[in-house]
């Protein structure tokens, strides 16, 4: 069986300009790779109305239980201005012992590093039960076709993971600190106020909607949700967008909206928050006389994995190798483990993730290299 060398198969999985949602061969490329290591593998496309077909790989190497797996995303982020990088982001280089390119960092430098593990240790050791990886070429977008039918599809076939590690750079500055056990949810909102158009001499004539907008934003960004729990900072609201769209300065203008965010922890679901802010809309338009219109997107809603042994074993293997005691940790924004967390136990390791999204994003060689320690370290203490 192939030993699989992690910086190489993150340099080659970097090559694929696989942006959001477009898949450029990286899907089949690993799946080859895996394939060569003994694994059945599955390449599901989704799609849906109005929006582009996803691939995605769900691959499993043998057939007992337990399952202990692996999740994470191919799709990375537009690469921005080309000309601000120091090298073509698709075309990866080494500099200053980091590994630049773009997905060095979130995430395509984890997954070689799960991958090049899963191939030293099975070339080493007999286990008894399965290892598979369910990755997505969807995280970075809307998330529609991508680990969360993934999730579902493996719901119908009865396929049963009996826990997961999702590989996303959780670290805030060194490889080691953290490890995350749960998310916020996160709920997006559209306002819109519809008042009446007039002459700014003669507002009685008319109905200004910024007015009544302000008032409702106002009233949301008083609003104490709580004050956190022992395992989730407090929610939050805030405001990312107003528009009035209004070109005259002599006119009282007939629509304001505006959008905002909410990032919640578990004291509340996204439909308790709803009803909290829409009582703030509907009792400020009716006071004020205007009509309004209010649209909810909801990301994802705020989970906590309650840790079990195999957190703590994880934990530990983490201290062993960096020296550093993680942090059991809910922050930061959403990620796939919210769609995961329905059929298994997760948790969330991976890379420090201080340049993902930036240009010239990179990852150390050194943590590439004690990660994919971590992973093997892992697979041999769960399946011993």
């Amino acid at each position: 069986m192939p030993k699989i060398d992690e910086l190489q198969l993150a340099k080659e999985l970097i090559r694929f300009p696989s942006i959001t949602p477009t898949d450029a061969g990286v899907m089949g490329y690993l799946e080859k790779k895996l394939k060569s290591l003994g694994f059945k593998n599955k390449i599901l496309t989704f799609t849906e109305k109005n929006t582009k077909p996803v691939k995605n790989l769900y691959a499993r190497l043998g057939n007992k239980s337990p399952n202990l797996c692996f999740a994470g995303h191919l799709d990375v982020v537009p690469p921005g201005n080309t000309k601000d990088w120091t090298i073509n982001p698709f075309k990866p280089a080494i500099k200053k012992g980091h590994l630049i390119g773009r997905g060095a960092n979130d995430m395509k430098s984890s997954i070689a590093a799960f991958v090049s593990a899963i191939s030293k240790y099975v070339s080493q050791n007999k286990f008894n039960g399965s290892i598979s990886l369910l990755i997505t070429g969807d995280e970075e977008g809307i998330a529609v076709n991508g680990t969360k039918k993934v999730v579902d599809y493996l719901k119908r076939k009865k396929e049963k993971i009996d826990f997961c590690i999702v590989g996303e750079p959780t670290n805030p500055n060194k490889l080691g600190e953290m490890i995350k056990i749960g998310r916020r949810g996160s709920m997006n909102g559209k306002l819109i106020i519809h008042g009446v158009q007039g002459h700014v001499a003669y507002p009685h004539r008319a109905k200004n909607p910024v007015t009544s907008i302000i008032k409702i934003l106002n009233e949301f960004k008083n609003i104490k949700f709580d004050t956190g729990t022992k395992d989730f900072q407090p929610s939050n609201l805030e405001i990312t967008k107003m528009d009035i769209n209004n070109h005259a300065e002599n006119v009282i203008p007939a629509i304001a909206s505006a959008t905002f965010n909410i990032r919640f922890n578990n004291k509340h679901t996204s439909n308790s928050i709803k009803n909290k802010l829409n009582k703030v809309i509907k009792k400020i338009s009716s006071k004020d006389k205007v009509k309004f219109e209010i649209n909810y997107r909801v990301s994802g809603e705020a989970f906590l994995s309650k840790p079990n042994s195999t957190t703590f074993m994880i934990r530990d293997v983490v201290k062993q190798i960096t020296k550093i005691n993680p942090k059991l940790s809910t922050t930061g924004g959403t990620s796939d483990a919210r769609f995961i967390r329905k059929i298994t136990p997760c948790l969330e390791f991976g890379l420090v993730g201080k340049t993902m999204h930036k240009i010239d994003e990179a990852v150390s060689i050194i943590d590439l290299k004690k990660l994919t320690k971590i992973y093997e370290t892992i697979l041999k203490n769960y399946f011993n």
